[in-house]
């Protein structure tokens, strides 16, 4: 597997194929990355479970936070890796302990660690490395360019909210709306 090159037909399957992903390092703080991601791929229909030991107990978004990838009672299909380089090998070695196998081992933007991705792949799962799930979904359904983003027209003004006919894209997956906020609540509530 080329690393350093991924097609469109091997993201899409990865991305059409698994339904639950374990976030490895998400945080709870709302303007990180990881919170991001985890919150956009939950409103896209997947079930979405955080891993991190330090909020260990409590939720995000509705969804209870394990302290490690041993601790989920369920099946998963898809461990996103949010931490540094140097640790996902353990937890690549985490995800392979576990019954059934992971069917793919993400690493988000600036995550590679080809010896974690030598070990999933020995075991047949499929590894993504220094990309985000959540832009290549966008990228992927074309959500990206839905409001103008990714256009090529450079614009100060913000582009008008649509009032009517908002459609959400997807990969062939149904849209859930998980882990909504109050103000997102407050918003859908307004266009009604």
């Amino acid at each position: 597997m080329d690393h350093d090159n991924y097609s469109d037909g091997y993201i899409r399957g990865i991305l059409s194929g698994v339904k639950t992903i374990a976030v490895v390092g998400v945080s709870p703080n709302t303007v990180r990355p990881s919170y991001f991601v985890f919150k956009y791929l939950l409103e896209r229909g997947y079930r979405m479970i955080p891993v991190n030991p330090g909020q260990a107990g409590g939720e995000l978004l509705g969804q209870k936070i394990y302290a490690k990838l041993a601790d989920i009672p369920e099946p998963i299909d898809m461990v996103d890796i949010f931490r540094a380089s140097e640790h996902a090998t353990g937890v690549v070695q985490e995800a392979l302990a576990l019954r059934p196998l992971p069917k793919v081992i993400w690493m988000q933007l600036g995550v590679r660690n080809d010896e974690a991705a030598r070990l999933a792949e020995a075991q047949g799962i499929k590894v993504v490395m220094n990309r985000c799930p959540k832009i290549e979904y966008g990228r992927l359904s074309a959500e990206i360019g839905w409001m103008g983003v990714n256009t090529r027209t450079i614009s100060a003004k913000k582009a008008p909210l649509p009032t009517r006919g908002m459609q959400r894209l997807s990969l062939d997956r149904p849209t859930l709306s998980g882990g909504a906020t109050d103000a997102a609540t407050k918003a859908q509530s307004n266009t009604r």
